[in-house]
C-alpha cells in the first residue's frame, strides 16, 4: 500500500475507485466498505484509493479538542496496510480544505488528481464548503465528469456508525472484550516507558509507566486489565492498571503495566499494550499489604486467562 500524507503528494496516473471518510477504528464495518472498494477496482481494472483526514474534521470545524479517537494515524495506517488497498491518502484537514467548493473538490481532486472512475460513499455524506453538497449533487457531478457513484445503503452505513459508537462506549465502560468483537482485532495503544514512583517494586510488582504517544487516543475506563505487552518485537503477558493509585493517595491518572516474568530496564523505550479483558475495578485498599494480596490474585487471574485463551 502506498501512503501519502497530503493530496499534493499523490500523482498516480492509473484510474481509481475511491472511498473517503474518517474510518476511525478500521473496524469490521469499515472493512466491508474496503472489500467493496477492492472488488470494484478489480472489476473496473482500476486501483483502489482511500482518502482520509487528520485532524478529525470535528476538531477543526467545531474546535473540539476533547474528541478521543479509537486509532492514531499510525494505527489506522497499519490496520489498512493488511487489507490490500493500493493507495491511502491522509490529508491534513484544515480551514482551507473545509472551504473548498463542492464542484472544485470533485473536479480538481477526485477527477483530475485521482482520475476517479467510481466513488463508493454513504447516502448521507455531505461535502464541500459548509456541507453544501449531498449524494444527489455527487450523482449529478458523476454524469458531468463521467464517473460512477455507488451508495452504501442506509442499513449498512448505520451498522458502521453503530459499531464506532459501541466501540467507544464499550471502552468507556471498560468492556474491552465487546470493543474487540466489534473491531475484529484487539484494542491496543503504544507509548514510551517513563520513570514512575517505583512503588510497585517495593511490593514485588514492578510496573512500567506508559506515556501515550498521542493525547487524542481513547483510553479505556479506570480499572485493572489482562494485557499482552510487545517489547522489542517480543510478546509478554501482563496486567495493567489504568487509574490513580488511590491506596497511596496518588491522584494523577496513569497507565502502568506489570509484565509477568520480566526483568529488563526498558525506560525510554516504546512498548505496545494489547488489551484482552478486564479483571476488576479500581479499589482503594486499607494497606499496601492488602494491595499486594489483591495483585497476587490478579496475577493468578491473568495466568489462568492466558492458559485458556492464549499460548503466546
Amino acid at each position: 500500500m502506498n501512503v501519502f500524507h497530503a493530496l499534493a503528494e499523490y500523482n498516480g496516473n492509473q484510474p481509481t475507485v475511491v472511498t473517503l471518510g474518517t474510518f476511525d477504528g478500521v473496524h469490521l464495518g469499515h472493512k466491508c466498505i474496503f472489500q467493496k472498494l477492492i472488488k470494484s477496482s478489480a472489476h473496473l481494472n482500476c486501483q483502489s484509493l482511500v482518502l482520509t483526514f487528520f485532524p478529525h474534521p470535528r476538531m477543526v470545524l467545531k474546535k473540539d479538542d476533547s474528541i478521543k479517537l479509537i486509532n492514531t494515524i499510525e494505527e489506522k495506517t497499519n490496520q489498512m496496510q493488511a487489507l490490500g488497498i493500493d493507495h491511502l491518502i491522509i490529508h491534513p484537514f484544515d480551514d482551507e480544505f473545509a472551504n473548498l467548493e463542492a464542484e472544485e473538490f470533485v473536479k480538481t481532486i477526485l477527477v483530475d488528481r485521482f482520475k476517479m472512475k467510481k466513488i463508493i460513499i454513504g447516502y448521507d455524506h455531505r461535502f464541500g464548503k459548509g456541507g453544501q453538497a449531498d449524494i444527489n449533487d455527487l450523482i449529478a457531478f458523476g454524469k458531468k465528469y463521467n464517473f460512477e457513484v455507488e451508495q452504501i445503503v442506509a442499513q449498512e452505513l448505520d451498522e458502521v456508525s453503530i459499531s464506532s459508537t459501541q466501540i467507544r462506549n464499550a471502552l468507556a465502560q471498560g468492556d474491552v472484550s465487546k470493543a474487540n468483537a466489534y473491531l475484529g482485532y484487539e484494542y491496543y495503544f503504544s507509548g514510551i516507558v517513563t520513570q514512575g514512583k517505583q512503588l510497585g517494586r517495593t511490593i514485588g510488582f514492578p510496573t512500567a509507566n506508559i506515556q501515550l504517544e498521542q493525547t487524542y487516543k481513547l483510553i479505556p475506563k479506570v480499572g485493572v486489565y489482562i494485557v499482552s505487552v510487545l517489547v522489542d518485537g517480543q510478546n509478554f503477558k501482563g496486567m495493567m492498571n489504568i487509574g490513580t493509585n488511590p491506596t497511596v493517595g496518588d491522584n494523577a491518572m496513569t497507565q502502568e503495566v506489570h509484565i509477568l516474568d520480566f526483568d529488563r530496564d526498558i525506560y525510554n523505550q516504546k512498548i505496545t499494550v494489547v488489551l484482552h479483558d478486564k479483571i476488576r475495578e479500581q479499589v482503594k485498599f486499607d494497606s499496601l499489604e492488602h494491595l499486594k494480596l489483591q495483585l497476587a490474585q490478579d496475577r493468578k487471574t491473568t495466568i489462568n486467562y492466558f492458559s485458556v485463551h492464549h499460548t503466546s
